[in-house]
């Protein structure tokens, strides 16, 4: 008896696979067609008819400049800069230590920036996402209310000083302060930042100062010249700005500070 072998398809026996006769009925057999991953869906939503690869890569060009956007285009810098002078008036070296003070700084500016994120959210990414402007349109709105930010933080000499180096005399003269182009105005804004930092700085090392020059003056009329006043006044100095309530008046005076 000829031995036979079965098959899946019908066939029987070897010799039917050579038959050019015989076809095997695959329409029985499942198609299955991978469906959009949740990424995809993401992208798709996004970037909609324009979901290619350089949209892509722009995306995550512009993720890699957030970092620098928060610090040059908003108050982080006047904010972060006010609290390092906090610490090192006080002198506890590395108390707060970094990450607490970069971490009151974010959200410090976004308490700040919170108008204008708003303005951005409204105008910008909603419209964008809902398809009813492109991205051109987009990125336009969405400087708007960070460059009226930064006009009204900026002193208008530094404004002037950058304008004048990037153009002639002549061509900047006739134009006003809201016609600024961005590579003018972010340098402008960054170095009026650091001046009204380093003016609020002044003034919080002034009581520190003070305290030390009181017992440094103590130390020597009593001989003690060799005991270095700063491990002395330390504590008189943390227990000076417990008592007069101090991150409240410095933190209060530097978010008034922005207009």
């Amino acid at each position: 008896m000829p031995e036979e072998e079965f098959f899946n398809d019908g066939r029987t026996n070897i010799a039917d696979y050579d038959n050019p006769a015989y076809t095997a009925d695959d329409s029985d057999d499942p198609i299955t067609t991978p469906g959009d991953s949740v990424i995809d869906q993401f992208l798709a939503d996004l970037f909609r008819d324009n979901a290619d690869t350089m949209d892509i890569v722009i995306m995550l060009t512009l993720l890699g400049f957030v970092p620098s956007l928060l610090v040059m285009m908003t108050g982080f810098t006047r904010i972060v800069i006010v609290l390092s002078f906090i610490r090192n008036a006080m002198g506890t070296n590395n108390m707060p230590p970094n990450m607490v003070i970069i971490g009151l700084a974010l959200f410090l500016t976004f308490l700040v920036m919170a108008p204008a994120f708003s303005q951005i959210e409204e105008n910008a990414l909603t419209p964008y996402l809902e398809g009813t402007i492109d991205m051109p349109e987009a990125i336009e709105n969405a400087m708007e209310p960070l460059q009226a930010f930064m006009l009204r933080n900026t002193y208008s000499d530094d404004l002037v000083m950058f304008w004048s180096y990037a153009e002639p005399d002549e061509a900047v003269a006739g134009k006003e302060v809201a016609d600024a182009p961005m590579h003018v105005l972010i340098p402008a804004f960054l170095v009026s930042e650091m001046k009204n930092a380093f003016i609020l700085g002044f003034f919080i090392y002034i009581p520190f100062i003070v305290m030390d020059m009181v017992v440094a003056s103590t130390l020597m009329s009593m001989g003690m010249m060799m005991l270095p006043p700063v491990m002395i006044s330390l504590p008189f100095k943390v227990l000076l700005f417990v008592s007069v309530n101090g991150w409240e008046l410095v933190i209060g005076t530097l978010l008034d500070s922005f207009h």
